[in-house]
């Protein structure tokens, strides 16, 4: 490829507006756009996978994107009359194909390095976990980039009309998103076929913190990339109906040969992340590897809730306190443990509390450990934050609301306080028992702890 010639296509192509384009779009849909790339422990800047599925993510919007942009460069030739004069010429297409390809190639690729690195950036100072088995998520998504717009590029020198680019963008956008392999009930699920739904370069909003893609999955959408932008450039540089033709081996061959190395089973699509969720603990308290950097501020309040626990309820106290890294759906119960305070920092009562708040709360789970299914919020029915609230004040001394329920202060007060005072109006031995029954109701999920609380008649 002659470097002179590819500076002049840089120049005054179409191919710098790609990449402009692409950063400018990608950059407008997390910093513009309020969602879950912004919330919880998952959020785009907090873990390098994370970072890398967002950006992965992204492409159900930047790889019709690159197709359509690729497709409007193919068309350069035939807006501006001159393919009768080029075929003329003695250069051969190919080595026009390649700078044309090239110039595409390097500006998208530019433009999704500078993105993965911005949010590299704001990673390394945000997380102490670093790793590098994040990096196959971005290359295989720059991959589908460039090789989107080759493909584009062929499609629109072999079909040259207008109405291609947005008909292209259309189409490949419904495939994406069709096919993309969702995560909403805990275990990956599509409308496809497993392998049909990788086929889509596209991945689903990051929901689990401890999920990461497999290594089948990035070397079947390698393949299948890799065939797809043979084609492309075939496409671009053939002049014949014969090599038209020839130019759709490479990604009929691609996508079969990704069909048989991509996992039909969606488990072995999105894998549990080990090393992730590996404990890292100090003495009896415990968080994922992932979230080392909350264990200073867990350990001593995390103690001297088992403390506490200790004193109340004896042989029957949890005595360790650790971070639930179990995988589980939007609507299934949290894991259980009776030996164990197991709490998610999914749950924003858990994730905003410091100190002695932070204590409360702990303590509050390991009395009444939550039954509910996982919702929104992890924080539990108001039943449930009521019962805990009245645990943990009568071991305290002082009823308070926990912030950062999905009940309001007043909600939660307003269930809580009549049970909290007609407890500590009872004689000490009938708290005890109230108490030490409702903790073994909370742990087997059985009955509500509440209404132990008050003896059975309030609810």
């Amino acid at each position: 490829m002659n470097v002179r010639v590819l500076r002049i296509e840089l120049r005054r192509s179409v191919a710098p507006w790609a990449g402009v384009v692409t950063l400018t779009v990608a950059l407008a849909f997390l910093y513009l756009l309020s969602g879950p790339w912004w919330k919880g422990t998952e959020l785009w800047t907090s873990q390098w996978t994370s970072m890398a599925l967002w950006t992965r993510f992204l492409l159900a919007v930047l790889w019709p994107l690159a197709i359509a942009l690729g497709a409007l460069q193919g068309l350069r030739d035939h807006r501006s009359r001159m393919s009768e004069l080029l075929t003329s010429t003695p250069r051969p297409a190919r080595h026009r194909a390649a700078t044309t390809a090239g110039a595409s190639a390097i500006t998208l690729a530019s433009a999704f390095a500078l993105l993965v690195l911005l949010g590299g950036v704001q990673v390394l100072g945000a997380t102490e976990y670093n790793h590098l088995g994040w990096l196959p998520i971005p290359l295989v998504a720059g991959l589908g980039l460039v090789a989107g717009a080759f493909l584009g590029m062929g499609l629109g020198r072999l079909l040259p009309s207008p109405l291609l680019p947005p008909a292209l963008a259309v189409a490949a956008f419904v495939f994406v998103n069709l096919l993309r392999l969702t995560t909403e009930s805990g275990v990956p699920t599509s409308t496809a076929p497993t392998r049909f739904a990788l086929l889509s370069p596209a991945v689903d909003e990051v929901r689990d913190v401890f999920l990461t893609l497999s290594a089948p999955v990035h070397l079947g959408q390698t393949v299948w990339l890799l065939g797809m932008a043979a084609t492309g450039l075939a496409l671009l540089a053939a002049a014949t109906p014969r090599a038209r033709l020839l130019a759709l081996v490479p990604v009929l061959a691609g996508a079969a040969i990704a069909l048989l190395l991509l996992p039909g089973d969606p488990r072995r699509a999105y894998v549990f992340d080990e090393a992730a969720a590996a404990p890292m603990c100090d003495g009896p308290v415990c968080v994922a590897t992932v979230h080392q950097d909350y264990l200073p501020g867990l350990a001593k309040p995390g103690k001297k809730a088992l403390g506490l626990l200790r004193d109340v309820l004896g042989g029957e106290a949890p005595t360790s306190v650790r971070e639930s890294t179990a995988p589980r759906g939007l609507f299934d119960p949290p894991e259980r443990s009776r030996t164990s305070v197991l709490f998610d920092f999914e749950d924003s009562v858990i994730a905003d509390a410091k100190g002695e708040e932070l204590t409360r709360v702990l303590l509050a789970q390991g009395m009444v450990p939550l039954c509910s299914a996982r919702s929104a919020n992890e924080s539990g029915t108001l039943g449930e934050v009521a019962a805990q609230g009245v645990a943990a004040g009568w071991v305290l001394g002082d009823l308070k609301p926990f912030d950062g329920a999905m009940h309001a202060s007043s909600d939660q007060l307003a269930a809580a306080g009549p049970v909290f005072t007609e407890l500590k109006a009872l004689p000490w031995s009938e708290q005890i028992a109230r108490v030490k029954a409702a903790h073994t109701a909370a742990v087997d999920c059985e009955g509500d702890p509440l209404d132990v609380l008050d003896g059975g008649t309030s609810r």
